[in-house]
């Protein structure tokens, strides 16, 4: 069976920063097209089959740096005094859901400053290992009918 969309994939992953740190090494699953996993890894897995194992590079574009993560305004007085607020300029921040994010600026006003979030990787460039354990139909196998059966005479 090839993965494909819909499918469930069970795959080993390495994954690590070009030079740097790994960032993910496990066997995970997940389901193609449903946008859990990084969509560049989904096309290199998209067509394999069990046992299928493939290795190279991400360019950063198309990893980390494809996520368009929103604009947000914030006060300026949640920046410290000191802080140079000028277009372009980056600040290490929290999403909403706690995720780290860098902040860059886009605009700057006397009350306001819009920043746009960007994932701390979007300019690294991403190393990946992966082998496909298994690919399987999504839905759960039927019940037996002698389950039903039991079932019923509750």
């Amino acid at each position: 069976m090839k993965i494909e969309k819909g499918r469930r994939v069970t795959v080993k992953v390495d994954l690590s920063v070009v030079g740097g740190d790994t960032l993910e090494k496990k066997t995970l699953e997940y389901i193609q097209g449903a946008g859990t996993m990084l969509p560049a890894l989904e096309k290199i897995l998209e067509g394999l089959e069990k046992g299928a194992k493939r290795d190279g590079v991400i360019k950063a574009k198309d990893a980390f740096g494809a996520q368009k993560l929103p604009l947000k305004k914030i006060q300026r007085s949640e920046f410290p005094k000191d802080a140079k607020l000028a277009v372009g300029e980056r600040f290490a921040g929290k999403a909403e859901g706690g995720m780290n994010v860098i902040l860059v600026i886009e605009k700057v006003t006397d009350a306001e400053v819009e920043v746009r979030y960007v994932h701390p990787l979007a300019e690294k460039d991403i190393k990946y290992a992966v082998e496909v354990v298994q690919v399987r139909d999504p839905r759960p196998p039927p019940v037996p009918a002698a389950a039903l059966e039991l079932e019923e005479e509750k």
